[in-house]
């Protein structure tokens, strides 16, 4: 006997859905305000310690870090020494701070940051009040909840969050806050607005343990895949302003110097996505192993096959160019983009307007 559909389950979890929505936008806000007041709040030391010098202000090499490398008194325009003992500073030592980056090593650094702060707490409220979202449409349906691209996007909106705030544990990435958070809202609305779908049961094919697995792993690597989005965006960014700064142009990206060098963002990058290519190889690997169970054969061409390759080739692709070929800098950067753009286009584009022996869309 199916199990039957708790309907008030699943208008508490559209309630849900919409408070985790405004919670993140609150959240998005206190990031975006972090970054523009920390830019004014280091301009801000950066001329006064120039005025203190008095000379003009030089440039500070890239690289050179703001934060725990390089801890500045907010306070007294102080920079703090080799020992950290409180140094007057020197036209040499402290600049303007064009150029300047984060910790390459992306640790917490001795500076209380407010709305940083905030911003995180508010995350971590949202991403509560998502997961009982999430937890109430799988009780109202009585199964896993990714049965179509409504409960998809909400399950992978939550895992994307859940991932970067398990990862700030350890590392500083409040700067990525801003777009992991957006995405997160983009991905919410999306989901609302252009892909609802009532609580109901799953379609005869994907009544399946296969289901869990296959779409368990499918969900976390795209949440991956989500995160070097961002720091490969970033890189981008952070590069040209790099060479901008390098040639003796202005900064005019001031928010940046709490962004790591593009090195470092690339660095990190990569080792995410190697741990992403292998869960989405798994993916593909499940994926055929539930296609034969179902449908009698691994692989069958279908469009949603096909595309689930054509991500695992260009994720492979970066890998290998950039660990056997050199590919580094920006032309890394945008083969990861390009990866993520396909990832996008697979779960959209191929699943609205391609038929086939996938189309679970529930549109």
């Amino acid at each position: 006997m199916p199990f039957s559909i708790n309907e008030t389950m699943g208008q508490y979890s559209e309630l849900f859905m919409l408070l985790a929505a405004g919670t993140y936008t609150v959240a998005f806000i206190a990031f975006a305000w972090d970054l523009a007041k920390s830019s004014k709040t280091l301009r801000a030391v950066d001329l006064k310690a120039a005025q203190l010098s008095g000379a003009e202000p030089a440039r500070v090499p890239v690289g050179a870090g703001v934060g725990a490398s390089s801890a500045v008194d907010r306070s007294e325009g102080a920079v703090s020494g080799p020992a950290g003992r409180a140094e007057r500073p020197s036209s040499s030592a402290a600049a303007s701070g064009a150029g300047v980056t984060a910790d390459g090593g992306m640790r917490y650094g001795s500076e209380r940051r407010a709305p940083a702060r905030v911003a995180v707490a508010l995350t971590v409220l949202g991403a509560a009040i998502h997961a009982a979202g999430v937890i109430t449409r799988a009780l109202g349906a009585g199964r896993v909840p990714w049965g179509n691209m409504y409960e998809f996007l909400t399950t992978g909106a939550f895992v994307a969050v859940a991932v970067f705030l398990l990862v700030l544990i350890r590392r500083d990435l409040r700067f990525l806050g801003t777009f992991v958070v957006g995405l997160a809202i983009v991905m919410l609305v999306a989901a609302s607005v252009a892909y609802w779908t009532p609580v109901g049961h799953l379609v005869p094919a994907l009544q399946s343990y296969w289901l869990i697995i296959h779409v368990s792993i499918a969900v976390l690597s795209s949440a991956l895949f989500t995160l070097t989005f961002a720091m490969s965006a970033l890189q981008l960014v952070q590069s040209h302003r790099q060479k901008t700064t390098a040639a003796g142009g202005a900064d005019n990206l001031g928010f940046m110097r709490l962004v790591p060098n593009a090195l470092s963002l690339e660095n990190l990058s990569y080792r995410i996505n190697a741990i992403a290519f292998v869960g989405w190889t798994f993916t593909l690997m499940f994926g055929a192993i539930w296609a034969e169970k179902a449908w009698g054969r691994f692989w069958g061409w279908d469009t949603k096959e096909v595309w689930t390759f054509v991500i695992w080739v260009v994720y492979a692709g970066y890998l290998h160019a950039r660990a056997t070929r050199g590919w580094t800098g920006t032309r890394a950067a945008w083969l990861s983009i390009v990866g993520y753009l396909c990832v996008v286009f697979n779960f959209t584009i191929v699943n609205q307007f391609f038929n086939g022996l996938h189309s679970y869309s529930g549109l």
